[in-house]
Protein backbone atom coordinates (compact mmCIF):
# COMPACT_ATOMS: atom_id res chain seq x y z
CA UNK A 1 0.00 0.00 0.00
CA UNK A 2 3.11 2.26 0.24
CA UNK A 3 3.24 3.03 3.93
CA UNK A 4 6.68 4.18 5.10
CA UNK A 5 8.54 2.54 7.97
CA UNK A 6 8.71 5.38 10.51
CA UNK A 7 10.43 3.57 13.40
CA UNK A 8 11.03 0.07 14.76
CA UNK A 9 11.56 -0.84 18.42
CA UNK A 10 12.33 -4.09 20.24
CA UNK A 11 11.29 -4.98 23.81
CA UNK A 12 12.51 -7.88 25.92
CA UNK A 13 9.38 -8.21 28.06
CA UNK A 14 5.67 -7.48 27.86
CA UNK A 15 4.45 -3.90 28.22
CA UNK A 16 2.99 -2.91 31.61
CA UNK A 17 0.23 -1.10 29.73
CA UNK A 18 -0.40 -4.22 27.57
CA UNK A 19 0.70 -2.36 24.41
CA UNK A 20 1.48 -5.78 22.92
CA UNK A 21 -1.72 -7.36 24.23
CA UNK A 22 -1.88 -9.53 27.36
CA UNK A 23 1.26 -11.43 26.42
CA UNK A 24 4.57 -11.83 28.22
CA UNK A 25 7.92 -12.18 26.57
CA UNK A 26 9.82 -10.50 23.77
CA UNK A 27 7.92 -8.33 21.30
CA UNK A 28 8.42 -5.51 18.83
CA UNK A 29 6.48 -2.66 17.33
CA UNK A 30 6.83 -1.05 13.93
CA UNK A 31 5.18 2.26 13.17
CA UNK A 32 4.06 2.73 9.56
CA UNK A 33 2.35 5.64 7.83
CA UNK A 34 2.34 8.05 4.90
CA UNK A 35 4.25 10.69 6.83
CA UNK A 36 5.45 11.81 10.28
CA UNK A 37 3.40 10.73 13.29
CA UNK A 38 3.00 14.37 14.28
CA UNK A 39 0.46 15.05 11.51
CA UNK A 40 -0.46 11.69 9.97
CA UNK A 41 -2.45 8.65 10.98
CA UNK A 42 -0.05 5.79 11.60
CA UNK A 43 -0.50 2.10 12.30
CA UNK A 44 1.44 0.23 14.96
CA UNK A 45 2.29 -3.31 13.88
CA UNK A 46 2.90 -5.43 16.96
CA UNK A 47 4.78 -8.72 16.80
CA UNK A 48 4.89 -11.12 19.73
CA UNK A 49 7.73 -13.55 19.11
CA UNK A 50 5.99 -16.47 20.81
CA UNK A 51 2.55 -16.11 19.19
CA UNK A 52 1.91 -17.83 15.88
CA UNK A 53 -1.59 -16.63 15.08
CA UNK A 54 -4.48 -14.57 16.43
CA UNK A 55 -8.21 -15.03 16.22
CA UNK A 56 -9.80 -12.02 14.56
CA UNK A 57 -13.00 -10.59 15.98
CA UNK A 58 -15.57 -8.30 14.38
CA UNK A 59 -14.38 -5.16 16.17
CA UNK A 60 -12.13 -3.57 13.53
CA UNK A 61 -14.06 -3.09 10.29
CA UNK A 62 -11.38 -1.51 8.17
CA UNK A 63 -9.17 1.39 7.25
CA UNK A 64 -10.00 3.60 4.25
CA UNK A 65 -7.32 5.43 2.28
CA UNK A 66 -7.36 7.43 -0.93
CA UNK A 67 -4.59 6.44 -3.29
CA UNK A 68 -4.82 5.37 -6.92
CA UNK A 69 -1.15 4.37 -6.53
CA UNK A 70 -2.13 1.81 -3.87
CA UNK A 71 -4.73 0.34 -6.24
CA UNK A 72 -2.13 0.19 -9.03
CA UNK A 73 0.38 -1.45 -6.71
CA UNK A 74 -2.11 -4.13 -5.69
CA UNK A 75 -3.01 -4.90 -9.30
CA UNK A 76 0.64 -5.01 -10.36
CA UNK A 77 1.49 -7.43 -7.54
CA UNK A 78 -1.55 -9.60 -8.19
CA UNK A 79 -2.97 -8.85 -4.75
CA UNK A 80 -6.69 -9.78 -4.59
CA UNK A 81 -8.98 -6.76 -4.92
CA UNK A 82 -12.77 -6.73 -4.69
CA UNK A 83 -14.66 -3.80 -6.19
CA UNK A 84 -17.23 -2.82 -3.57
CA UNK A 85 -18.31 0.57 -4.91
CA UNK A 86 -17.57 3.26 -7.46
CA UNK A 87 -13.76 3.65 -7.49
CA UNK A 88 -13.64 1.72 -4.19
CA UNK A 89 -11.78 -1.56 -3.68
CA UNK A 90 -11.44 -3.91 -0.73
CA UNK A 91 -8.07 -5.54 0.00
CA UNK A 92 -7.18 -7.78 2.92
CA UNK A 93 -3.81 -7.71 4.67
CA UNK A 94 -2.13 -11.07 5.46
CA UNK A 95 -3.67 -11.09 8.94
CA UNK A 96 -7.16 -10.59 7.55
CA UNK A 97 -7.45 -6.87 8.28
CA UNK A 98 -9.50 -4.91 5.76
CA UNK A 99 -8.25 -1.96 3.73
CA UNK A 100 -10.64 0.06 1.56
CA UNK A 101 -8.79 1.76 -1.29
CA UNK A 102 -10.34 4.79 -2.98
CA UNK A 103 -9.07 4.86 -6.57
CA UNK A 104 -8.41 8.60 -6.72
CA UNK A 105 -5.26 10.71 -6.73
CA UNK A 106 -3.55 10.75 -3.36
CA UNK A 107 -4.27 14.04 -1.53
CA UNK A 108 -1.39 16.31 -0.48
CA UNK A 109 -2.14 15.68 3.19
CA UNK A 110 -2.71 12.31 4.86
CA UNK A 111 -4.41 9.85 2.45
CA UNK A 112 -5.80 7.79 5.36
CA UNK A 113 -9.40 8.98 5.52
CA UNK A 114 -11.04 6.97 8.28
CA UNK A 115 -10.90 4.01 10.63
CA UNK A 116 -14.11 2.05 11.16
CA UNK A 117 -15.00 0.36 14.46
CA UNK A 118 -17.99 -1.85 15.21
CA UNK A 119 -20.37 -0.83 18.00
CA UNK A 120 -23.40 -2.52 19.54
CA UNK A 121 -25.28 0.64 20.58
CA UNK A 122 -24.67 3.61 18.27
CA UNK A 123 -26.31 6.17 20.55
CA UNK A 124 -24.34 5.12 23.62
CA UNK A 125 -21.04 5.00 21.71
CA UNK A 126 -21.65 8.36 20.03
CA UNK A 127 -22.30 9.91 23.45
CA UNK A 128 -19.07 8.43 24.80
CA UNK A 129 -16.83 9.58 21.96
CA UNK A 130 -18.44 13.01 21.52
CA UNK A 131 -19.68 14.13 24.95
CA UNK A 132 -16.91 12.54 27.03
CA UNK A 133 -13.92 12.47 24.69
CA UNK A 134 -14.76 15.61 22.75
CA UNK A 135 -14.97 14.34 19.16
CA UNK A 136 -17.10 16.33 16.73
CA UNK A 137 -19.92 14.54 14.90
CA UNK A 138 -19.46 15.15 11.17
CA UNK A 139 -22.03 12.86 9.54
CA UNK A 140 -24.86 10.56 10.62
CA UNK A 141 -26.49 7.89 8.48
CA UNK A 142 -29.75 6.86 10.11
CA UNK A 143 -29.07 4.40 12.89
CA UNK A 144 -26.21 2.69 11.08
CA UNK A 145 -23.06 4.85 11.12
CA UNK A 146 -21.63 8.02 12.64
CA UNK A 147 -18.51 9.76 11.31
CA UNK A 148 -16.52 11.74 13.89
CA UNK A 149 -13.22 13.55 14.28
CA UNK A 150 -11.15 15.88 16.44
CA UNK A 151 -10.19 18.07 13.46
CA UNK A 152 -11.18 18.35 9.80
CA UNK A 153 -7.59 17.77 8.69
CA UNK A 154 -7.17 14.52 10.63
CA UNK A 155 -8.16 10.93 9.97
CA UNK A 156 -11.79 10.34 10.99
CA UNK A 157 -13.37 7.68 13.18
CA UNK A 158 -16.45 5.88 11.88
CA UNK A 159 -18.69 3.99 14.29
CA UNK A 160 -20.75 1.27 12.61
CA UNK A 161 -23.71 -0.30 14.39
CA UNK A 162 -23.53 -4.08 13.92
CA UNK A 163 -26.65 -4.72 16.00
CA UNK A 164 -24.99 -7.32 18.18
CA UNK A 165 -22.07 -8.09 20.44
CA UNK A 166 -18.63 -6.74 19.52
CA UNK A 167 -16.03 -9.51 19.61
CA UNK A 168 -12.41 -8.38 20.00
CA UNK A 169 -10.85 -11.74 19.22
CA UNK A 170 -7.33 -12.13 20.59
CA UNK A 171 -5.40 -9.46 18.66
CA UNK A 172 -6.24 -6.63 21.11
CA UNK A 173 -5.82 -3.55 18.94
CA UNK A 174 -6.34 -0.04 20.27
CA UNK A 175 -6.81 3.52 19.04
CA UNK A 176 -4.30 6.12 20.28
CA UNK A 177 -4.32 9.91 20.45
CA UNK A 178 -1.83 12.44 21.76
CA UNK A 179 -2.92 15.34 23.92
CA UNK A 180 -1.20 17.87 26.22
CA UNK A 181 0.29 16.00 29.17
CA UNK A 182 -1.55 18.24 31.64
CA UNK A 183 -4.89 16.90 30.33
CA UNK A 184 -4.18 13.26 31.16
CA UNK A 185 -4.99 13.50 34.88
CA UNK A 186 -8.14 15.51 34.11
CA UNK A 187 -9.25 12.90 31.59
CA UNK A 188 -8.74 10.11 34.12
CA UNK A 189 -10.68 12.10 36.74
CA UNK A 190 -13.56 12.67 34.30
CA UNK A 191 -13.81 8.99 33.46
CA UNK A 192 -13.75 8.10 37.16
CA UNK A 193 -16.54 10.61 37.83
CA UNK A 194 -18.62 9.24 34.94
CA UNK A 195 -18.06 5.62 36.10
CA UNK A 196 -16.36 4.75 32.83
CA UNK A 197 -13.78 1.98 32.51
CA UNK A 198 -10.11 2.88 32.95
CA UNK A 199 -7.89 0.01 31.84
CA UNK A 200 -4.58 1.64 32.80
CA UNK A 201 -4.49 4.67 35.10
CA UNK A 202 -1.85 7.32 34.40
CA UNK A 203 1.46 5.50 34.00
CA UNK A 204 4.92 6.13 32.54
CA UNK A 205 6.20 3.87 29.75
CA UNK A 206 9.86 3.51 28.83
CA UNK A 207 11.30 2.84 25.39
CA UNK A 208 14.99 1.83 25.43
CA UNK A 209 17.14 4.75 24.33
CA UNK A 210 14.16 7.02 23.72
CA UNK A 211 11.76 9.33 25.58
CA UNK A 212 9.55 8.12 28.43
CA UNK A 213 5.88 8.86 27.78
CA UNK A 214 2.86 9.02 30.05
CA UNK A 215 -0.42 7.39 29.07
CA UNK A 216 -3.97 6.77 30.26
CA UNK A 217 -5.81 3.86 28.64
CA UNK A 218 -9.60 3.73 28.57
CA UNK A 219 -12.29 1.39 27.25
CA UNK A 220 -15.45 2.58 25.51
CA UNK A 221 -18.88 0.90 25.96
CA UNK A 222 -17.86 -1.94 23.60
CA UNK A 223 -14.41 -2.36 25.21
CA UNK A 224 -12.52 -0.70 22.37
CA UNK A 225 -9.21 0.30 23.95
CA UNK A 226 -8.29 3.98 23.70
CA UNK A 227 -4.85 5.29 24.64
CA UNK A 228 -4.17 8.95 25.35
CA UNK A 229 -0.48 9.84 25.47
CA UNK A 230 1.19 13.03 26.66
CA UNK A 231 2.07 14.99 23.54
CA UNK A 232 5.27 16.67 24.67
CA UNK A 233 7.25 13.45 25.30
CA UNK A 234 5.47 11.65 22.47
CA UNK A 235 6.80 14.21 19.97
CA UNK A 236 10.30 13.14 21.02
CA UNK A 237 9.52 9.42 20.99
CA UNK A 238 7.78 9.55 17.63
CA UNK A 239 10.57 11.22 15.67
CA UNK A 240 11.00 9.42 12.36
CA UNK A 241 14.02 7.12 12.63
CA UNK A 242 16.12 7.01 9.43
CA UNK A 243 17.37 3.58 10.48
CA UNK A 244 13.84 2.18 10.92
CA UNK A 245 13.97 0.09 7.74
CA UNK A 246 17.36 -1.35 8.63
CA UNK A 247 16.32 -2.15 12.21
CA UNK A 248 13.21 -3.96 10.99
CA UNK A 249 15.18 -5.93 8.38
CA UNK A 250 17.76 -6.88 11.01
CA UNK A 251 15.07 -8.02 13.46
CA UNK A 252 13.37 -10.16 10.82
CA UNK A 253 16.68 -11.70 9.74
CA UNK A 254 17.57 -12.52 13.35
CA UNK A 255 14.15 -13.86 14.30
CA UNK A 256 14.79 -17.57 14.75
CA UNK A 257 11.62 -18.18 16.77
CA UNK A 258 10.05 -20.37 14.05
CA UNK A 259 13.24 -22.46 13.89
CA UNK A 260 13.36 -22.82 17.68
CA UNK A 261 9.78 -24.05 17.89
CA UNK A 262 10.35 -26.49 15.00
CA UNK A 263 13.57 -27.81 16.55
CA UNK A 264 11.76 -28.54 19.81
CA UNK A 265 8.82 -30.07 17.96
CA UNK A 266 6.48 -27.40 19.25
CA UNK A 267 4.11 -24.93 17.70
CA UNK A 268 3.84 -21.26 18.44
CA UNK A 269 0.86 -20.47 20.61
CA UNK A 270 -2.45 -19.58 19.00
CA UNK A 271 -3.70 -16.57 20.90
Amino acid sequence: VCFDILRHEEFEEGCKATCNGPYDGKWSKTMVGFGPEDDHFVAELTYNYGVGEYRLGNDFLGLTLQSSQAVSNAKRLGWPLTEVGKALYLAEAPGGYRFYLVDKEQPPNDPVQKVCLAVSDLQKSTHYWSSLLGMKVIERHEEKTVLMGFADTQCKLELHNIGGTVDHGTAFGRIAFSCPREQLADLEALMTKENQKILTPLVSLDTPGKATVEVVILADPDAHEICFVGDEAFRQLSQMDPSGNALLAKAMAEDKSDDWFAKHNKQKASA
